[in-house]
C-alpha cells in the first residue's frame, strides 16, 4: 500500500475556507467503563464520536490480568501505547516489556498480542484504525464470560471472526 509521503499528498476531506464548529467534547462522567474482574476498558472515543475515522480505549490491568493470545484483524490497524507499567508486547516475532511512553504500531493483518504478565497494574491506550465497533466485540465477551457458557471450537472461531479477530 502506497502511503503519502507529506501532508500535501494527503487526500482532502474538508474543503471549506473558514473551517467550521465541529468538535466533541466528552467529560470523563460522559465516557463508558466496562469493569472486569481484572480489566477495566473505558470507551474513550469510538467510532459513533470519532465520525468512523478511528477508536480509542483506555485499557486497564490489573497484576496478572494476562490478554489474550496472537491474533490478526483484517479490516483495522492497532496500535498501543502505554500510560502506565509494564505491558508486554508481541510484535508477531517476539515479546517485548513495554515501559510508560513506549508504542507498538500493528497495521490490518498483523499478528499481536498484549498482556499483563507483572505484579503491578499497567495502563495502555489502544487505538483503532479505521474505528470498527470494536465495544460491541468487547460487551459481547463480557456477557459470554458473564453467561458461564463454553463455546466450541467452531463457536469460537465464528465469533471471533464476527468481531474480525483471527487467532493465529
Amino acid at each position: 500500500m502506497v502511503r503519502p509521503s507529506s501532508q500535501e499528498e494527503a487526500a482532502v476531506s474538508y474543503t471549506g475556507d473558514s473551517g467550521e464548529i465541529s468538535a466533541t467534547y466528552r467529560p470523563v462522567g460522559e465516557v463508558e467503563a466496562l469493569v472486569r474482574p481484572t480489566v477495566t476498558n473505558r470507551f474513550v472515543a469510538t467510532g459513533d464520536v470519532t465520525n468512523h475515522e478511528f477508536g480509542l480505549f483506555e485499557y486497564n490491568m490489573a497484576p496478572r490480568a494476562g490478554g489474550p493470545g496472537a491474533h490478526f484483524h483484517r479490516t483495522f490497524s492497532e496500535s498501543f501505547y502505554v500510560i502506565d507499567g509494564t505491558v508486554r508486547l508481541y510484535d508477531g516475532e517476539r515479546w517485548i516489556d513495554a515501559t510508560k511512553g513506549e508504542f507498538l504500531y500493528v497495521p490490518q493483518g498483523g499478528v499481536h498480542a498484549f498482556r499483563n504478565e507483572s505484579d503491578e497494574p499497567a495502563s495502555m491506550l489502544i487505538l483503532f484504525a479505521p474505528a470498527p465497533p470494536r465495544e460491541r466485540y468487547f460487551r459481547a465477551l463480557a456477557e459470554l464470560n458473564d453467561s458461564g457458557r463454553e463455546l466450541t471450537p467452531e463457536e469460537r472461531t465464528a465469533f471471533l471472526a464476527e468481531h474480525d479477530q483471527y487467532m493465529v
